[in-house]
């Protein structure tokens, strides 16, 4: 899988607070959620994210609470995957289960700017910024992570599991 878009980058330690507001909680609807995704960490980031981009940030993205509606928020606004130094563990695992692709680099995350259009080679982990002609290297994503952002997410990949089985 071949991911290619736009750069938005954001510091360190960005928790989900950030990503979606506590406030807007009240819904588990994503087109929803995705009208407020990152408000915290820049209030005009919805009115500004297009379908395709892609979010940098230092380490520790996705700190904070559990929720899954962080990960929910960014996909249903159309970023297509975030690239960080590390992440916080639930995050990291939350992404994986709703279909969100989700890469760790350190250089990456360094060295890409926002603006800075990058492509992705989900199966091997190469980056390429393509504004500053760089490669760099992210932890490559095991086969089954794979298969489940394939599938759209834990859930899709049961139930197409379960429809085998029958």
């Amino acid at each position: 899988m071949i991911l290619k878009g736009k750069i938005w980058k954001f510091g360190n330690d960005i928790d989900t607070d950030a990503i979606i507001p506590a406030r807007y909680l009240n819904t588990s609807d994503p087109a929803e959620l995705a009208k407020h995704v990152m408000e915290d960490a820049d209030k005009d980031f919805p009115s500004k994210v297009k379908p395709t981009d892609i979010i940098v940030a230092g380490k520790n993205f996705g700190c904070g609470s559990s929720r899954e509606h962080a990960p929910i928020a960014i996909k249903a606004a159309g970023i297509q995957a975030v690239i960080a130094k590390s992440y916080a563990r639930i995050f990291y695992r939350n992404s994986f289960n709703i279909g969100l692709p989700i890469f760790e680099s350190v250089e990456a995350a360094e060295k890409i700017n926002e603006g800075d259009v990058v492509e992705i080679d989900a199966d091997s982990g190469v980056i390429n910024n393509i504004t500053r002609n760089e490669q760099y290297r992210a932890n490559q994503i095991p086969p089954f992570m794979q298969e489940l952002i394939s599938e759209g997410g834990l859930i899709e990949w049961t139930k197409k599991k379960l429809q085998g089985a029958r």
